[in-house]
């Protein structure tokens, strides 16, 4: 905004001056380019940008905004306070009062079994962490030659190099060649368009694993990957009897088991960590993003007494580490946001509501547009169809619709969601944690209108949405 000589705001556009925008196509906002959306705000469920447009957070800004925008005083607060005392120590052979509680606290909402915690400053460098960890408890056991992963094809773990290896999406790996790590990819989860009931879909799944097990020879085998829900491709639920599989499999074979959590960690299904919905303890969790709720960079590897043993070995030494993980600012924000958790009942919020918020987008069914809605807790997709054969639209159909439609339609209806197609082309929302029925009714409503647009949009008939 800019204030005139006669005292009158008035909106001034915005560009992105000298930011580099992450994953983005910097070029679209140059002078002349597309209109660049600047969030200065939040509050409550909502954020603001500097138009003064108010959206609806659908997206819990990018599945991290765990309890909303209303506990910045708080979380100043337990800054300023921790600051005050010590503004930073590492935690490279030495410890301060922050991270050892927050472990702690943290190995008391852990699985049984999962009590170590390997603290760090985000998604991709707690998964690079646990590859390590991983790594190094083979050797230490004497079998060094296990230096392959099994990931999931479509999967996102992350772009660092060595998290980029694991992350199962082509055009982000190729140009940057070859991988860090000796991965093999095997299918997902997804269901729609399978062919497959439940029980096929799974057993066709654990076989493919166990197949390439086989061919790749076991013993070089160090880990599995996979997140208990896939975020790419869109909220990809595993069927009844797959995490168990998984968990068979290792074991059988001396693979350990990795759970990628960053999203699905801190309620995003209604449970601290989303293996528990599935009945299973990996052997090591990444975490990051919910962590904080985000208000500060965090994230964390939980790993079992089992993994973390070998380093606990006379003259051994853990070959990582990272100079800001656990900071002490951020160590007293992640304690606070676990307070918040327990007195506003964040994870019965999500389970209590779970249901309803599933009713109200099952509905979203009878648009033309949408060919399926998947998910659970707050974590769900929409995927689009385009009437004909299969329903999968093409590349260009995907240009047109995600990167040209949907961006100012979603704008226009004050949503914020994701549009993606790492995989098949979906719209996704993942609402904040602490969201009553009101708040989710706008975001559906919402979605509601995007969607019958979209269906505009791409020669559909709407009558089924009147």
């Amino acid at each position: 905004m800019h204030t005139s000589d006669e005292g009158v705001l008035t909106l001034m556009p915005v560009d992105q001056g000298s930011t580099l925008l992450h994953f983005a196509r910097n070029g679209d906002f140059v002078e002349g380019g597309a209109n660049l959306t600047v969030i200065e705000r939040g509050e409550g469920m909502h954020v603001f940008d500097t138009e003064g447009r108010r959206y609806v957070d659908g997206l819990s800004s990018l599945f991290c905004a765990q309890i909303g925008y209303s506990h910045g005083e708080e979380m100043a607060a337990a800054v300023a306070g921790q600051m005050t005392k010590l503004a930073f120590s590492t935690l490279w052979g030495s410890a301060h009062p922050a991270a050892l509680e927050l472990a702690e606290k943290l190995s008391d909402i852990a699985p049984a079994g999962i009590d170590r915690v390997f603290f760090t400053n985000g998604g991709s460098e707690s998964v690079e962490s646990a590859w390590k960890l991983v790594r190094q408890y083979h050797d230490a056991n004497g079998e060094p030659q296990r230096r392959k992963a099994i990931a999931r094809r479509n999967a996102y773990h992350g772009v660092t190099l060595g998290a980029l290896s694991l992350t199962g999406v082509p055009r982000f790996k190729e140009t940057f060649d070859p991988p860090a790590i000796d991965v093999r990819h095997v299918e997902h989860t997804g269901s729609f368009r399978s062919g497959l009931s439940e029980q096929e879909l799974c057993a066709a799944r654990l076989a493919e694993i166990e197949e390439t097990i086989q061919a790749e020879g076991p013993e070089t085998i160090a880990m599995i990957i996979a997140e208990p829900v896939q975020n790419a491709g869109g909220c990809l639920t595993p069927p009844d009897g797959y995490w168990p599989g998984l968990r068979e499999i290792a074991d059988r074979y001396g693979i350990l088991l990795v759970a990628d959590e960053v999203i699905t960690g801190f309620g995003r299904l209604g449970e601290w960590f989303g293996s528990t919905r599935f009945g299973v303890v990996p052997d090591l969790i990444t975490t990051a993003k919910g962590i904080t709720s985000a208000y500060l960079p965090m994230g964390a590897v939980f790993c079992s007494e089992k993994v973390a043993a070998p380093l606990y070995e006379d003259k051994r030494t853990l070959l990582h580490g990272i100079t800001f993980a656990g900071h002490p600012a951020c160590a007293a924000v992640a304690l606070k946001n676990l307070e918040i958790f327990q007195r506003e009942g964040v994870l019965e919020n999500v389970r209590n509501r779970e249901a309803g918020l599933k009713a109200r987008l099952e509905a979203l069914r009878e648009l033309p547009i949408v060919g399926d809605v998947r998910g659970c807790g707050f974590f769900w997709a929409v995927e689009f169809v385009n009437g004909r054969g299969d329903g999968r639209l093409g590349a260009e159909e995907r240009e047109s619709l995600l990167r040209g439609f949907l961006p100012g339609a979603l704008r226009e209806a004050g949503l914020i969601a994701r549009a993606d197609d790492r995989g098949e082309a979906v719209l996704q929302i993942a609402p904040p944690l602490v969201a009553d029925d009101a708040v989710l009714d706008e975001i559906v409503d919402a979605m509601r209108t995007v969607l019958v647009r979209s269906g505009e949009f791409m020669g559909l008939s709407t009558a089924a949405a009147a």
